[in-house]
């Protein structure tokens, strides 16, 4: 796995996860590890507790990462949000509007080109977790409180 990459200047230092199996099990762990396929929504009554959570992608076309992320933040999780695996640098800006904060990439990535990657779009098209006003809503303001 390669250098952990910090999207946040504040990104606390991390601890190592556990399953969430063992998570669940535990009752002093304040780390967890998602695997695809398994639902997040079984941390959300544990929220307030955990430190990190680390979304697992073993291959860059599996997608199911980003709704944990979503479904995390959504639910108002506050802490390390981590995105492990086969990340790509042309996953950056995705991974970031869902509200990952830290990448443990299997492959090193260019900071210089993940911060252009960063800044290459002024605007979006999906809603984000990162307060980004999607282009829709700057369109018709009307529709984005219906």
């Amino acid at each position: 796995m390669g250098e952990i990459v910090n999207f946040r200047e504040d990104a606390p230092a991390s601890e190592v996860p556990v399953s969430l199996e063992a998570f669940l099990g535990a009752s002093n762990a304040t780390a967890v590890r998602i695997e695809p396929g398994e639902d997040a929504r079984a941390l959300l009554p544990q929220l307030d507790r955990i430190a990190l959570i680390e979304v697992s992608f073993p291959a860059f076309g599996d997608g199911r990462g980003y709704s944990s992320a979503r479904i995390l933040r959504e639910a108002g999780y506050t802490g390390e949000l981590r995105a492990s695996g086969d990340v790509l640098v042309d996953q950056v800006p995705a991974m970031r509007r869902v509200g990952f904060d830290t990448l443990a990439p299997n492959a090193p990535i260019d900071r210089a080109v993940m911060d252009r990657m960063l800044t290459l779009y002024d605007d979006v098209y999906q809603k984000t977790v990162d307060g980004r006003v999607p282009v829709w809503a700057k369109r018709h303001p009307e529709a984005a409180h219906g």
